[in-house]
């Protein structure tokens, strides 16, 4: 699992409700068991023109914000189907950290197992972030780092969040739930030892 901690870097604004995971990566491209390329078609709806071309007018097609790596969103992002796909494809495309007010629950929990921190800030904050950005023709860099949770916007205005701890940990260490039971070994074994006198039958 890939680790994360701090991320300076562009941020591209894109503050509508209710972006759904079928918006993020439309089911036609999920067929396969590849568990890359997705990037290529992150917003493939947005982002080309009927004939394939991209659209001069999709934020993630402009630049600097095509080299976003922080995105700035409005509430319920991630919301719709399970789709695992979706957060991948905002990795791959380059995205490290999301920054919206709320997001669909397994979304959110799957941002952490690819390798991105997706940040909950009240919609006030986001749009201010989001002002400062463009006040700068987004060339302005937002600073979130995960190790002491906050966000720092190019006007250097700093926001507090609060991550869950056990999902934070993982990030922060680049571990699965597998991967952090298994460095606790000693004490499960030192448990066993023990809990077989107790419950003999469970062994």
């Amino acid at each position: 699992m890939e680790s994360f901690r701090k991320v300076t870097g562009v941020a591209a604004p894109m503050l509508r409700i209710n972006i759904d995971t079928d918006q993020i990566i439309p089911a036609l491209f999920l067929g396969g068991t590849d568990a890359k390329g997705y990037g290529a078609n992150l917003f493939h709806g947005q982002r080309f023109m009927a004939d394939g071309t991209p659209n001069p007018d999709f934020i993630l097609n402009q630049p600097p914000y095509d080299q976003a790596q922080v995105l700035l969103a409005d509430r319920n992002f991630g919301c719709g189907s399970s789709r695992e796909r979706a957060p991948k494809a905002l990795r791959e495309f380059g995205f490290r950290a999301i920054v919206a007010p709320s997001y669909g629950g397994i979304f959110f929990n799957n941002c952490f197992r690819n390798g991105m921190i997706p940040v909950e800030l009240p919609i006030e904050q986001v749009r201010e972030i989001a002002d400062a950005v463009q006040s700068t023709g987004g060339k302005g860099r937002v600073t979130v780092d995960l190790e002491s949770q906050e966000v720092i916007s190019p006007s250097g205005r700093c926001y507090h969040f609060q991550a869950p701890e056990t999902l934070r940990q993982m990030l922060l260490q680049g571990m699965d739930e597998i991967a952090m039971t298994l460095s606790r070994l000693s004490e499960i074994n030192a448990y066993r030892a023990t809990d077989k006198t107790r419950r003999p039958w469970a062994y």
